[in-house]
């Protein structure tokens, strides 16, 4: 039950096919990104198998530069995705607030991405929509590569 494994869900964001909420795991104490996604946005859109990819080659790759997708259950009405939480957020609100990076801030980013992307040809990912909204910041600044919903391996 969602009820006891997570508390302190905050106020959710709405997403294209569901909600986004960041409670606290109750084991671990730690938060975590749950993306609530209701069925029947995957019946109306047919999202089946684009969504049984991503969460499949989301949760084959393990590499620090790549957020981590923790595990997933469903109900009758909707899929709970438990997504690793990037504390800094979206690049691109970043860079809208910010305006710029500093060059070490850039290197810092440049180089994460280079890692990830590396890392996911190794394992013969392709993402095919890396853009500043699916690029995370951890809590030192380090990128992490999410949504890997229009990947194919």
């Amino acid at each position: 039950m969602v009820h006891q494994r997570f508390r302190d869900r905050e106020t959710p964001r709405k997403g294209k096919f569901g909600r986004v909420y960041l409670p606290r795991e109750v084991e671990t104490e730690s938060i975590v990104v749950l993306k609530v996604i209701f069925k029947e946005q995957i019946e109306k859109y047919r999202l089946h198998q684009q969504l049984r990819r991503e969460m499949e080659i989301q949760n084959s790759l393990r590499h620090p530069n790549i957020l981590r997708l923790y595990g997933w259950f469903h109900d009758d009405e909707r899929i709970f995705l438990i997504l690793e939480y990037a504390h800094g957020g979206e690049l691109y609100k970043e860079l809208r607030k910010s305006g710029t990076f500093s060059a070490e801030q850039a290197a810092t980013s440049f180089v994460s991405l280079a890692q990830a992307l590396a890392y996911c040809n190794e394992k013969n990912v392709i993402h095919r929509d890396i853009k500043p909204e699916n690029l995370l910041l951890d809590h030192q600044g380090w990128l992490k590569i999410g949504d890997f919903g229009w990947s194919v391996q």
